[in-house]
């Protein structure tokens, strides 16, 4: 297999009652230090109304982060889509990517991101917009092609870039890999908010799937729960703690009872299990979830995987 590329998958947390402007200066921070450390990808996630989470937008989060990073790259993680217009997704996503050509990805729920009042605040009738999504993402998809027509009229997600933003679709079960396939998205298995095993359902995924001009073949990535310290001992302490919280802040779904799985360990264990999912997964991408309460630790677990896994024997 090729060497494992990792991402970080940030929910931009505010922890221990700190400000929203901290909290979004230490999103930064770790977006600027996983670039510096060598992950392929800085990903947010979005949510609504939930008091411990800063980040409703990722589309504008990633502006910042764009303007103040040059290499990695930058995606929604996820952008919820039954929530908006697609022509409103792609014209943010494309004006992002105009911005920073070549490092725009557009990573598509389907979950509310928060609770049920403020879904309704926020787009009316989700439950109809959810029943609505398959042709909401064949709009996107459209759009992002510039094959998009309303009414037997053409219309445009301006401006143009000069590389389309790619598009994937996150879940955690046969649905969302079924969409993923039928449109031609890459799609991500969300192994940090289920319990569920992430390989039938990407191979449900590659094979069923279709191609499209933006993903000529199945592109596939899961994310996954670390924690990463300097011995077995202080990594299963940090896990306990995690834990602890896991369900009210983890995942922000709000429908996920059970305890998804969480690896902790050392650099040197972690490098073997993940080796070993990626192996049985048939990815070579893996996106990195890392829910501690502290984000001094938080930075140096990612700091410690990068060590073992992507800069192996050289001190960062």
């Amino acid at each position: 297999m090729e060497p494992l590329r990792l991402g970080v998958l940030d929910l931009a947390p505010r922890l221990s009652g700190i400000s929203a402007e901290t909290a979004l200066q230490e999103a930064l921070l770790l977006a600027r230090s996983a670039e510096d450390w060598g992950y392929h990808r800085y990903w947010v996630a979005e949510h609504h109304d939930i008091q411990g989470l800063a980040c409703p937008s990722p589309e504008v989060l990633l502006g910042y982060v764009g303007a103040l990073t040059s290499r990695i790259q930058l995606g929604s993680g996820a952008l919820l889509l039954p929530h908006y217009s697609p022509l409103k997704v792609v014209e943010s996503f494309h004006l992002l990517s105009a911005l920073c050509p070549g490092r725009i990805e557009l990573g598509l729920g389907r979950a509310p991101g928060g609770p049920p009042h403020a879904s309704m605040a926020l787009s009316g009738n989700f439950l109809k917009a959810v029943s609505e999504l398959p042709e909401t993402i064949r709009a996107v998809m459209e759009l992002l092609q510039d094959g998009y027509a309303y009414e037997g009229q053409p219309v445009t997600a301006r401006p143009l870039p000069a590389v389309s933003p790619l598009p994937w679709l996150l879940g955690t079960g046969v649905r969302s890999a079924e969409y993923a396939a039928r449109f031609g998205t890459g799609y991500v298995f969300g192994s940090y908010m289920s319990d569920k095993e992430a390989e039938p359902v990407l191979e449900q995924y590659r094979r069923n799937f279709e191609p499209s001009l933006l993903v000529p073949e199945p592109c596939t990535m899961v994310a996954v729960a670390v924690i990463c310290a300097s011995s077995a001992e202080e990594a299963a302490l940090l896990a306990e703690e995690s834990r602890t919280e896991q369900g009210d802040r983890g995942a922000g779904s709000g429908e996920d009872k059970s305890r998804p799985p969480l690896l902790c360990g050392t650099p040197q264990q972690l490098r073997e299990e993940l080796q070993q999912m990626a192996h049985r997964c048939k990815t070579e991408d893996l996106l990195i979830f890392t829910p501690l309460k502290d984000y001094e630790k938080r930075r140096a677990s990612y700091r410690l995987l990068a060590e073992s896994v992507l800069s192996p024997g050289k001190t960062i």
